[in-house]
């Protein structure tokens, strides 16, 4: 098991009770556990029953996609007269093999009995992302499961009832994936000569978004005060 930080009693219980085969850390007093996915439920379920955890909650479940993880389009770090650098072509790193760990479940747990929080994550790989239901563990977990499904694709084997929950009837793809198209797959409007609404292949040319430049308050309040004296110059210069 590897630690982070050990210095904190949460995480020498994790260390001592899951051993090697999980990895523990602490950033900024947020603790992650780290787990393989045929252990998660046995985890689930010691996190949930045993007394020194008792993490009785599970607050929320989340999705990751790590696909393009740290490349970016364009540098924002600094900036010119010119603006930004620009984006012009995008552009992902691509995930080598068909069972590298692109996405993971991420789970946030609540103890009251210790009032501590952990996040437990475990990856699913990029062919076929599934990893075990918990809704027989949290009861909760049943619409988040749903949620993650519908927006990153994760199968959750044993969950019973996995379909969409948020998008359309027939909805294609998966929107928070990161190579779901920004401006979407389709469109729809309404046909006067139909009569109803239609769905049509998307109009908008797919291009890569610009930060814009925010420029300092006091710059602006200098162009201002320069913009006024140069109309009371003007001003001036008629009366006289």
């Amino acid at each position: 098991m590897t630690n982070t930080n050990t210095s904190h009693p949460l995480i020498a219980k994790l260390s001592q009770r899951f051993g090697e085969g999980v990895n523990c850390s602490e950033d900024l007093g947020e603790f992650t556990l780290e787990v393989p996915r045929d252990q998660l439920l046995d985890i689930c379920v010691a996190l949930r029953d045993e007394p020194d955890f008792s993490f009785k909650q599970l607050i929320d479940v989340s999705g990751v996609d790590y696909h393009g993880y740290g490349d970016v389009e364009w540098s924002t770090h600094s900036s010119s007269s010119t603006g930004f650098s620009r984006g012009v072509e995008q552009r992902h790193k691509v995930i080598q093999g068909e069972n590298e760990d692109r996405f993971a479940v991420a789970y946030h747990l609540l103890s009251i009995k210790h009032n501590c929080r952990l996040r437990l994550r475990v990856f699913a790989n990029n062919d076929f992302p599934i990893v075990p239901s918990v809704n027989d563990v949290w009861a909760s977990a049943n619409w988040y499961e749903r949620e993650v499904f519908d927006l990153y694709g994760i199968l959750f084997d044993g969950h019973p009832d996995l379909r969409r929950i948020l998008t359309d009837y027939g909805f294609i793809g998966h929107p928070f994936r990161k190579d779901f198209p920004l401006i979407g797959q389709v469109e729809m409007r309404y046909d006067p000569e139909r009569k109803r609404v239609v769905y049509q292949p998307v109009s908008i040319d797919p291009r890569v978004l610009v930060p814009r430049v925010i420029r300092d308050e006091r710059e602006r309040l200098g162009e201002e005060s320069s913009d006024v004296s140069a109309e009371e110059e003007s001003e001036s210069a008629e009366q006289g």
